[in-house]
């Protein structure tokens, strides 16, 4: 924008953009009141809008030092606005401010185009159509929200933007590299990613069936979201196994995804590394579980998860305190297992931190990157992933009710064990090309 006042003036760039943002706000609000409200609700026109904005552009202009002028305008506008608003609200009840909190924002838009950069003001115009055109999903959202939804927001937000900028960044224990910042720091990433997942199960993919709540349960925890596909599987139909399977592989899929995601923000080193042997992990994964899928087509609706389970809370303090604890466990555990057993003892470590959650012991090498080899590091990390898989398969057997549904285990075994042996393989060739 600022490069067009080379060849064009300035003012008359200024009281084009002005004239256009204000007619585009006027046209969204009366084709909203319109919708909403009916023609005796509206305040002016799109003209109107237009105008407005118009007149605090030029009132501006012409004693943009004392503003007398503006500030005068301004107070006249917000005297019809207050008499406007006052008229609906004794005659028709209608208790909305929205409309003349736009007009206002509309007067002062003159202003913000000739004092601010663009990117400012265009920020502004998006952001007031872009508001305006939602009240509606927002009612919606409003309406889905449970009691402790803000309760819930506010707990990630104390987590993130409270308690991780005061804790010190200050060694615990002499000699290992593990301070309460980096500890919380691995926390709100892990519960930012979870919360994410947990957004978008309950507001975005609301009707979302089983393969879709698969992929979404991966961002989060993609043995959570097995256990819970498993213990489900066992109230529908043997027709349903090869959905239920392939959902689960597309929640392993998604978890190797999520780690790129992690790794990435940790180490840029370890990222342009790995990030080939996860692709291939993730990208065979899914082809998997598509090939499943298409075994066993399912005709009948789908249902979604049980209201408990697809709403429970991802940021439980309780949750946050096991993954702290896990963090420092397997911090203490690699360092000591590096100092006695060497690279030998951290390989056998990774495999044999599948077993639990594997996020903290992952995020911990990563944050100790310097101080291990970057091979050593990617190797663990597609060793914990694999190790991980087979426990999720155990648990996928055990939930599912361990073999009472012949079908739905046939093909646990199948596509957990063709999973397996691929990134076996996948894993091997790390060796090999390193």
């Amino acid at each position: 924008m600022e490069q067009l006042a080379n060849y064009v003036p300035q003012e008359l760039i200024s009281f084009l953009l002005v004239t256009l943002f204000s007619l585009l706000i006027g046209l969204s609000q009366r084709k909203i009141s319109m919708k909403r409200e009916g023609a005796s609700m509206l305040f002016g026109t799109d003209r109107t809008f237009t105008f407005i904005g118009i007149l605090g552009y030029i009132l501006y202009i012409l004693d943009p030092v004392k503003m007398t002028l503006f500030i005068g305008g301004g107070l006249i506008l917000g005297t019809l606005l207050a008499i406007h608003y006052f008229v609906k609200q004794n005659t028709f009840h209608i208790f909305g401010l929205t409309t003349i909190i736009i007009a206002l924002i509309t007067y002062c838009i003159g202003p913000i185009v000739i004092t601010q950069p663009s990117w400012f003001y265009i920020l502004i115009i998006v952001t007031v159509l872009f508001l305006s055109e939602l009240k509606h999903t927002f009612t919606e959202i409003a309406q889905r929200m449970q009691n402790d939804e803000m309760i819930t927001l506010a707990k990630f937000l104390a987590i993130s933007g409270i308690i991780l900028p005061m804790l010190p960044d200050d060694n615990i224990v002499p000699g290992i590299d593990l301070t309460p910042y980096t500890i919380w720091l691995a926390t709100v990433v892990v519960s930012g990613i979870s919360y994410l997942s947990y957004i978008l199960k309950r507001y975005v993919f609301k009707e979302s069936g089983i393969i879709v709540s698969g992929i979404i349960g991966g961002l989060y925890s993609s043995t959570a979201t097995i256990s819970v596909l498993a213990r489900k599987s066992k109230k529908d139909p043997t027709s349903y196994a090869c959905e239920y399977v392939a959902a689960m592989l597309l929640a392993v899929a998604v978890m190797f995804v999520r780690f790129l995601i992690l790794i990435f923000i940790f180490s840029k080193d370890v990222f342009l590394v790995i990030y080939p042997y996860l692709g291939l992990m993730s990208f065979a994964t899914a082809s998997v579980a598509a090939f499943i899928k298409t075994k066993r087509p399912i005709k009948k609706e789908e249902d979604d998860l049980d209201e408990e389970e697809e709403t429970s809370n991802p940021l439980e303090f309780k949750v946050a305190i096991i993954f702290a604890l896990l963090f420092v466990i397997f911090t203490i555990a690699t360092h000591y297992t590096l100092i006695y057993a060497g690279t030998g003892g951290l390989n056998l470590l990774s495999v044999i931190s599948g077993f639990s959650d594997i996020t903290p012991f992952i995020l911990n090498l990563l944050q100790g990157a310097g101080s291990i080899a970057v091979a050593v590091i990617v190797a663990c990390c597609m060793q914990a992933m694999v190790s991980n898989i087979f426990v999720n398969m155990c648990y996928a057997f055990f939930f599912s009710g361990r073999g009472q549904n012949k079908e739905l285990s046939r093909w646990i075994f199948r596509g957990f064990g063709s999973v397996i042996i691929v990134n076996v393989f996948i894993l091997i060739a790390f060796y090999i090309l390193s």
